[in-house]
């Protein structure tokens, strides 16, 4: 058996590791969202990478209980977006949530493909190429949190987040 040592422990990170800091999120308009998509590339500061889970069939038999891979489940998907003084992206996800159930009437589209889209989220390396894509498929916001306005906040910039909603993700190496 080896004494695991510091060089050998290097020599196992490939690339000196993913740094989380390190993404891009791509975000396609839409139909009918005055979303500004290339601004969202940047100001989209906080999301993750998704999570997946293979729920279990609990099956009873005798006083024990064997358990059965279940139906795969997506969790929902949180982004934390930077506002600018023209709210430019708070107002086009709030008119996204809106052509999906209106404020004042209820009303909204139907189909699917009208009010979702696909999403990117690209772990990045240190020079900025891409290391692996996630895909989300069927995309849609289901809530844009509150901003929290207080006179104790002289320093900071105001940022909001976005809950998602979608049916499955791809992953692809690069």
């Amino acid at each position: 058996m080896s004494t695991a040592n510091i060089n050998d422990f290097k020599a196992n990170i490939a690339g000196g590791g993913a740094r989380a800091n390190q993404f891009q999120v791509t975000l396609t308009n839409p139909l009918g969202v005055g979303l500004d998509a290339s601004r969202a590339s940047f100001l989209i500061k906080a999301a993750s990478l998704p999570g997946q889970t293979i729920t279990e069939v609990p099956v009873p038999f005798r006083g024990r209980t064997l358990y059965l891979a279940g139906d795969r489940e997506f969790e929902t998907w949180t982004t934390t977006v930077i506002n600018e003084t023209d709210f430019g992206l708070r107002n086009g996800f709030e008119q996204w949530l809106s052509g999906i159930n209106d404020l004042e009437t209820s009303q909204g589209v139907n189909d699917v493909s009208a009010y979702s889209t696909d999403i990117l989220v690209t772990q990045l390396d240190r020079d900025n190429n891409a290391l692996k894509t996630y895909t989300f498929i069927n995309c849609w916001p289901t809530a844009v949190a509150a901003i929290d306005l207080s006179f104790d906040t002289v320093s900071e910039v105001e940022q909001f987040d976005v809950t998602w909603r979608y049916t499955h993700f791809s992953a692809s190496s690069v």
